[in-house]
């Protein structure tokens, strides 16, 4: 009889401290979500692709400060599909997470996802390229205007006002690939010596660009100058043109400041690019989201610097 009320009083006891230890919960304003993970801040980021070093860089950039910063962050691969990255954003709404941060495949469609963060109540904001419908609680990026200006000026100065000029643009469903060739043309129509002879998309992808500047190259003897609006697409044309043998009558410059740009503008076979390196971008991310969480005002639009890199500077410019 004595152990039956012992061990009926042992599960009363159990049952009043859960009891207790939820109403406590209760008291304190706690949620399951608030009590997980050691109480961290927990980070979806949904990248576009990570087929391109400069994406890469951006999720090292993230990660590393992340680290830093103890805390979570949970990285998803779009593949360059919106679709895939609608899926990816509602995948990451299910996993508890605090803050959404996003790097748009395509900025109409990406919209769709943003919308559904905002439903959820979960603050978002987006990387390098912005969302064209949601609520964005900030856009973190580069001036791809100014990226493009400082293009066609480096064109410019560098073929003293005249020449054939050739323009391989990005993903044009994107603001950067859309602006970034708005700001080049915006230096090319006001140098009326130059003359654009070919002007294609190559969708910020170094395969798509060789074949690309393979065809240009084999219809047009005379080309002076090439813009890339990235350096994969910088890289994918000098393969085109190397293998042309025309390296010494181009001047070719491209955009990001990717390692592999930075070792060919050391190696004299690209002339230029622009410095918007995408790790500080990744760290930039991950601080304004422990802002966000912290409760702390953030601007609309956060702009990062971009600088011309040539071999004379290339070995200052610091890109991670």
């Amino acid at each position: 009889m004595m152990k039956k009320l012992m061990s009926m009083f042992a599960v009363v006891l159990t049952l009043v401290l859960l009891v207790g230890c939820s109403m406590d919960d209760e008291a304190s304003g706690k949620t399951e979500k608030e009590k997980g993970s050691n109480d961290k801040l927990k980070v979806g980021l949904s990248m576009n692709t990570l087929n391109n070093p400069f994406f890469v860089a951006v999720k090292e950039g993230a990660e590393a400060q992340a680290k830093e910063r103890d805390v979570d962050i949970v990285v998803t691969d779009a593949q360059n599909d919106p679709g895939k990255q609608l899926a990816d954003v509602e995948n990451l709404l299910q996993q508890n997470i605090d803050i959404l941060i996003i790097d748009p495949a395509d900025s109409d469609a990406i919209a769709q996802a943003v919308k559904k963060a905002n439903d959820s109540d979960i603050p978002v904001f987006t990387v390098d390229r912005q969302s064209n419908g949601g609520d964005v609680a900030t856009h973190i990026g580069f001036d791809a205007i100014k990226s493009g200006n400082i293009a066609g000026n480096y064109m410019s100065e560098t073929l003293g006002g005249k020449g054939n000029i050739v323009e391989i643009q990005g993903i044009l469903g994107t603001n950067v690939g859309q602006l970034r060739s708005e700001g080049f043309n915006q230096i090319v129509e006001e140098t009326p010596d130059f003359k654009v002879i070919a002007r294609q998309s190559a969708n910020f992808d170094r395969g798509e660009a060789m074949k690309v500047m393979e065809d240009i190259l084999q219809a047009n003897k005379e080309i002076d100058g090439v813009y890339a609006a990235n350096d994969e697409m910088a890289l994918g044309a000098l393969a085109a043109i190397e293998a042309a043998g025309r390296v010494d009558e181009i001047v070719l410059i491209g955009c990001d400041a990717i390692d592999p740009s930075m070792d060919a503008i050391r190696a004299g076979k690209m002339n230029a690019t622009i410095a918007e390196p995408p790790f500080f971008l990744g760290k930039e991310a991950i601080d304004t989201a422990i802002k966000i969480s912290d409760g702390e005002d953030v601007e609309k639009e956060v702009i990062l610097d971009s600088n011309l890199v040539t071999a004379d500077n290339v070995d200052q410019i610091k890109t991670k």
